[in-house]
């Protein structure tokens, strides 16, 4: 487990890094509120989520697999499936829940109370993509252990999982700027900035589009896919209605936003 917490560390640190440079030297918009006002309170959401979960689910998704495969817990234990089909089967089902789950916190009023926390961002960039309610981490967990034992994914292939999901959501989440050609080319396989933008438009239609964080193919499947904003890129407006002020994106406002009685 030390060693797997070391490894997790290490990448999220690398692909942070490196999305934050790119962000500076080849930016995709002008921020509209920048970083200072709304990098340490982002962060800061990060700290409050890893410290939760080390307190009340210190084994968290990679503890599940390790115990499933231990006492033969899950279908694909009992199917005796090989380590390779159920870790590529596991990575599989594990995004298509998060899909899932990301749908219903947006059609779910009580859900999205806690996952427009989230969306009141008023830019997006690499930090956005670590800014998650506790409750929303805590939820999202639960569910990815119930589906972990479930089906007995094995541990290597919800190892990979949250490498991916993490490295993902930052990069598909950044203010980084490519070329048109590749993000075509790039989003046949994953989700790309300028996919994922789309879904933190103001516009509710637009937000409601877009769920994938690693694969994009469950919206063309399910038929949540909009290729870009209205607006454009450059033209849209990110965020929510009812959480303008740049205050809302101080930590303590952002954390009893849920609490508050704003429609």
């Amino acid at each position: 487990m030390a060693t797997e917490i070391a490894a997790r560390l290490g990448i999220f640190a690398f692909v942070f890094a490196a999305l934050a440079v790119w962000e500076v030297l080849a930016p995709r918009r002008q921020l509209s509120v920048g970083r200072l006002r709304r990098w340490p309170s982002n962060i800061g959401v990060l700290a409050v989520d890893a410290l939760l979960v080390r307190l009340l689910i210190p084994t968290a998704a990679v503890g599940a697999a390790l115990a499933a495969a231990g006492h033969g817990w899950g279908l694909f234990n009992w199917l005796q499936l090989r380590l390779s089909v159920g870790a590529v089967l596991g990575f599989l089902i594990l995004d298509l829940t998060i899909w899932a789950q990301h749908w219903l916190f947006h059609h779910v009023p009580l859900l999205w109370r806690l996952h427009r926390m989230h969306h009141a961002d008023l830019d997006i960039d690499v930090t956005t993509g670590v800014r998650f309610h506790p409750f929303e981490i805590l939820i999202s967990l639960a569910i990815k252990i119930a589906v972990i034992v479930a089906f007995g994914i094995p541990p290597v292939g919800v190892f990979v999982f949250e490498v991916a999901l993490n490295a993902t959501s930052m990069f598909n989440h950044s203010n980084a700027l490519m070329p048109r050609w590749l993000d075509r080319v790039l989003r046949l396989i994953v989700v790309t900035p300028d996919m994922h933008r789309v879904h933190h438009s103001v516009v509710r239609a637009e937000t409601d589009s877009n769920f994938g964080f690693n694969l994009p193919w469950w919206d063309w499947l399910f038929g949540t896919y909009r290729r870009e904003p209205q607006a454009g890129h450059d033209g849209m407006v990110i965020g929510i209605p009812q959480f303008r002020d740049p205050h809302e994106q101080r930590l303590d406002r952002m954390l009893t936003q849920p609490f508050r009685n704003e429609s």
